[in-house]
């Protein structure tokens, strides 16, 4: 059977190293894994997505409209962006945090205090205050690790050996801060 995680952020959040540490221990678990990722304007803090669908035989890295299992968003509007792709009983995990889109900087429009209300009432959402976590490891760059942390409990994949993966794919001034990020994400489910 495959199951389906859509990662969604805005540019710069680190959800496709986030979307490539959990492919390759899902990789290391041994399911077939196929990944698949949209930049957008990602470079002027634009929407980003990336697919990992995983299973015994994957056929396609798509995750169709109510096909995700799982809806992990490093930004708290990209959670209601995508919603729709969340499968009836699906869960979220939203970092409760904020980015004003530039249309809502130069004044057109506003971004809604309930977005956590919302999502809260149609799914099981988990919310992960991954920003104040990071500050306190000292680095507000770990957020991506601490969600990845956070959907690797969810998912009961804590046998792999993430601390491996994050060595062989993190640059080695950060390896210690990731590894310490992964945990505390992990500790926060």
């Amino acid at each position: 059977m495959t199951k389906s995680i859509l990662l969604v952020g805005v540019g710069g959040q680190g959800t496709i190293l986030a979307s490539k540490l959990l492919t390759t221990g899902l990789m290391e678990a041994g399911y077939d894994v196929k990944m698949s990722e949209i930049h957008g304007m990602s470079q002027r803090g634009g929407s980003v997505s990336s697919q990992v669908r995983y299973g015994d035989k994957v056929e396609s890295p798509v995750i169709e409209i109510g096909g995700a299992d799982i809806l992990v968003s490093f930004e708290k509007m990209e959670a209601l962006r995508w919603l729709e792709y969340l499968k009836i009983g699906g869960k979220i995990v939203v970092n409760n945090f904020q980015i004003k889109p530039v249309s809502l900087l130069s004044g057109k429009g506003e971004y809604s205090d309930k977005i956590l209300d919302e999502l809260k009432d149609k799914a099981d959402t988990i919310i992960v205050d991954a920003a104040e976590k990071a500050r306190e490891l000292g680095n507000e760059r770990v957020m991506n690790v601490i969600l990845l942390g956070s959907t690797v409990k969810l998912m009961n994949l804590q046998e792999i050996d993430w601390d491996k993966i994050i060595e062989e794919n993190v640059k080695s001034q950060f390896v210690e801060i990731n590894k310490r990020a992964l945990q505390a994400g992990m500790d926060l489910v």
